[in-house]
């Protein structure tokens, strides 16, 4: 067994560890460290959803069979579970935030707003509510102690890495969260929950939205929203009409393929959406570029940091060098791919120093000119 450290007070006996447990490898092996520590160890699942398909679906998260993989995990390590119901405050706060951003023209982070919603916040009212020295999950990022107290770094495994994910969690979460996953590689953590007979041990990660069946985005969109699938002109950006579209939520800032339109010199890519008149405005990737980002909710964990930072736009993105100036993240060569509704997130070397939504963008070409 490999030593966790909860960053916790001695004597451990006298701790107890609540442990977020989706039902995957990775909450499953959190919870097995923190039972082998010595700690009082209880194991907590938020029902999330549950329609039709992801009720067995190998893939999905916080479901019925999942529920039952980390109720036979808590069995196998004898420590309590719980589970709570939480579907409708998933619906309202995550899933019903996808369908309206979709529909707005705008490109969500719903592992956000969930980190956001009711797993750092529900969670940590029924940690709390448990007598719970700390939250563990399975989140591969690392809590740091530094000289003003926690700080959020990116995991050892940069495959792995979730704090672009995390960017939202405010130093008060901070505070009581725990994440012993976060110097670990994934294949370490497998070989763990094989050691320990864990039956979860060769489960597949969950996939990046757990509750899209077949990562469907847009039927799922069109079932919620029914006006999303209204049609309309895609439009170079002088307006001439060069084809038409069969609702904006099949589109993303940046896409290229699926636009079905020909005759052009080069490959045109989607520069926007807008909701309003239902267009698409493609034109060429040049026009992609951009210079800053004014983004919203700023979540700043930085203190008084001043140094130089990068910032990442997109989750699979790498960090740029960039700064903030008020509102805005200046990027120091343009950027591609910045999209509203998705999160800029900045840096310092590996610690995050926060971030926010991008609510608009500045093109590069326009302010050359």
């Amino acid at each position: 067994m490999i030593p966790a450290d909860f960053q916790l007070h001695e004597p451990l006996a006298k701790r107890r560890i609540v442990v977020a447990m989706s039902g995957g490898v990775d909450s499953s092996v959190v919870a097995a460290l923190a039972a082998h520590s010595g700690t009082e160890t209880i194991g907590v699942t938020l029902q999330l959803y549950d329609h039709g398909e992801a009720v067995g679906r190998a893939g999905s998260c916080c479901a019925g069979r999942d529920i039952r993989d980390a109720r036979a995990v808590c069995d196998k390590l004898g420590i309590a579970h719980y589970v709570f119901d939480h579907a409708s405050s998933f619906r309202e706060q995550v899933i019903d935030d996808f369908a309206d951003e979709y529909l707005a023209g705008r490109t969500p982070i719903p592992c956000v707003k969930c980190n956001m919603g009711p797993k750092f916040t529900d969670l940590f009212a029924l940690a709390r509510d448990l007598g719970a020295d700390c939250l563990a999950t399975g989140h591969y990022v690392r809590r740091v102690m530094g000289p003003a107290g926690p700080e959020l770094h990116r995991a050892f495994d940069p495959a792995r890495d979730q704090s672009y994910f995390l960017f939202a969690t405010t130093a008060a979460q901070l505070d009581f969260l725990r994440f012993p996953l976060g110097g670990m590689p994934k294949p370490a953590v497998r070989e763990l929950a094989a050691e320990l007979g864990l039956g979860v041990a060769a489960k597949p990660d969950s996939q990046d939205i757990c509750f899209v069946p077949d990562r469907d985005y847009a039927s799922l969109v069109k079932k919620l929203r029914p006006e999303a699938e209204t049609s309309g002109d895609i439009v170079d950006e002088a307006g001439r009409k060069l084809g038409e579209h069969k609702g904006l939520i099949h589109f993303t800032v940046g896409q290229r393929r699926g636009l079905e339109i020909g005759g052009a010199a080069e490959p045109y890519y989607v520069l926007r959406l807008e909701p309003e008149t239902r267009r698409v405005i493609v034109g060429p990737k040049r026009a992609l570029a951009v210079r800053a980002a004014r983004i919203e909710g700023i979540n700043w964990l930085g203190g008084d940091y001043t140094g130089p930072m990068t910032a990442k736009v997109r989750s699979l993105a790498k960090p740029v060098p960039a700064r903030l100036e008020d509102d805005r993240v200046v990027f120091e060569t343009p950027e591609y791919g910045v999209a509203p509704g998705q999160a800029a997130v900045l840096y310092a070397g590996d610690r995050v120093l926060g971030g926010g939504w991008i609510a608009e963008t500045e093109r590069a070409e326009l302010a050359e000119a």
